[in-house]
């Protein structure tokens, strides 16, 4: 009887531990997948590419997407999986499930994961996206007048879209410059024809998006100007890179030797600090801020000009070879930097080559540069006017000697910015071809006299870098 009773016991222990395991895994998940699509505007085009993405910590079991309209339904997706991948992404279109331009209908996504949830079905997610089908690509109108540029330098385009856009603007290869709406809807957009870039090879193309994903590419006519460029022989000697042994160390460590990194720095931080000026150029206002002619560094004398071509000697071996792009321009030391134009501070410190640095957005893409500083006399979102000190002029970075490089970027790539210092250059092509196609554009008086220096109001001088000792002269290393 004791026995008996014993198994009873033992078998009332096991059945209970059976049903807490079953019940711990019937409802220790009983979350579904998380779901996500890429598109997230209200209109979609049937051939735009749409990734739906889905996760659990269970694995997911299988993806259906379908369309329903006027209680139709159209498979459009299907996919199980046989492994325990937690996160599925699969890439679709809607352009076979027979939908016509301008109809509503809903795109219904579900998944559902591996776990014993729904007593070994899984547990089921599902997301209903109430969409619009649009099949019409944006029209694009330039407006009339000829578009000249000159390689190296800037351009202007005003055009009208058909609809309203995600992004439009001008592509150019690698480079996409952003047009920028105007009060009367208009669309302008600077442009480049880059230094490196061979007449023949040049085609800017405008382009649009719109939110539902179609795309507009055409090619727009410009009168583009050939010019040639100055190359020049920089001597690399022991005492410059003894000068620089510090900065160029901090920029790359590790056992190298002095050359090997000034090569390094040359070379591949050059590129990096390009590519940062890309990032920086993607920090605009949509309007311009600048106002009448630029301002040049007072009293100063041109050391470089742009795009320069430069060979480096080391013993009278060639090792090296880069293109200079921007102005150098010397004056006595440490002198005091204006900015050129009304803007705002985007970037106020040290980047590589350039050394201290401060670069002014002016609007609409439009940046100056002012490199090899001493002093950096403004921070990051100041506001500065026209002759506003902003720095002291040095020797930080690639540089041999004191001087200021001056720079010009339209979406972060540096262009002539002998064309932004000529007033008659910027009524020509900037003022006028904007009022030539009945855009808006503040008023343009040419400088009649030197705006007087002045630092910004409330900013105090923050940096200030003890120059190293250099080499003699006040060109850029």
């Amino acid at each position: 009887m004791a026995s008996s009773s014993k198994f009873s016991i033992i078998f009332m222990v096991i059945v209970l531990s059976l049903f807490i395991v079953f019940a711990f895994m019937l409802l220790k998940d009983l979350d579904g997948p998380e779901i996500s699509l890429s598109h997230t505007e209200d209109t979609i085009s049937a051939a735009l590419p749409i990734t739906v993405t889905a996760s659990d910590g269970s694995s997911i079991k299988y993806i259906e997407v379908v369309a329903r309209f006027h209680d139709n339904e159209i498979p459009v997706l299907r996919k199980e999986f046989s492994d325990d991948d937690k996160t599925r992404r699969l890439n679709f279109t809607l352009s076979g499930a027979g939908l016509k331009n301008n109809e509503l209908f809903e795109l219904e996504i579900s998944a559902v994961d591996r776990s014993f949830g729904r007593f070994g079905f899984g547990n089921k997610s599902k997301i209903v996206i109430p969409l619009r089908l649009d099949l019409d690509k944006p029209r694009i109108t330039v407006k009339p007048g000829v578009i000249r540029v000159r390689r190296g330098g800037s351009a202007c385009a005003v055009y009208a879209v058909s609809k309203d856009v995600k992004q439009t603007g001008v592509k150019l290869g690698e480079h996409f410059f952003p047009a920028f709406r105007q009060e009367n809807g208009d669309y302008l957009c600077l442009f480049a024809f880059p230094y490196y870039m061979e007449l023949k090879d040049y085609n800017p193309q405008l382009v649009a998006w719109d939110r539902a994903g179609n795309y507009t590419l055409q090619n727009l006519g410009v009168n583009a100007l050939p010019a040639q460029f100055k190359t020049d022989t920089i001597v690399i000697r022991q005492n410059f890179l003894d000068a620089k042994a510090l900065e160029f160390e901090n920029l790359v460590p590790g056992q190298t030797s002095d050359l090997e990194r000034f090569l390094a720095v040359n070379g591949r931080i050059r590129r990096a600090n390009a590519a940062r000026l890309v990032e920086l150029g993607k920090n605009t206002a949509p309007e311009f801020l600048w106002r009448n002619s630029f301002l040049r560094l007072p009293r100063a004398a041109m050391r470089a000009n742009f795009a320069e071509r430069r060979a480096y000697l080391w013993e009278d071996k060639k090792i090296d070879e880069q293109t200079h792009l921007g102005l150098d321009l010397a004056s006595v030391k440490q002198a005091d930097v204006p900015a050129a134009n009304f803007g705002t501070v985007i970037f106020a410190g040290y980047l590589g080559i350039y050394g201290n640095m401060v670069v002014i957005d002016h609007g609409t893409s439009l940046q100056s540069l002012y490199s090899h500083l001493s002093e950096i006399s403004v921070e990051t979102g100041t506001p500065v006017k026209k002759g506003d000190i902003i720095g002291k002029t040095g020797s930080t970075g690639m540089a041999g000697g004191d001087h200021l490089h001056f720079g010009i970027l339209i979406a972060g790539l540096e262009v002539n910015p002998q064309e932004w210092l000529d007033d008659h250059w910027i009524k020509d092509n900037i003022v006028e071809r904007i009022k030539e196609a009945g855009g808006k554009m503040p008023s343009f008086e040419a400088s009649t006299e030197r705006v007087p220096p002045r630092r910004p109001a409330l900013v105090k001088p923050k940096t200030k870098t003890k120059p190293p000792a250099r080499s003699k002269g006040g060109k850029k290393r």
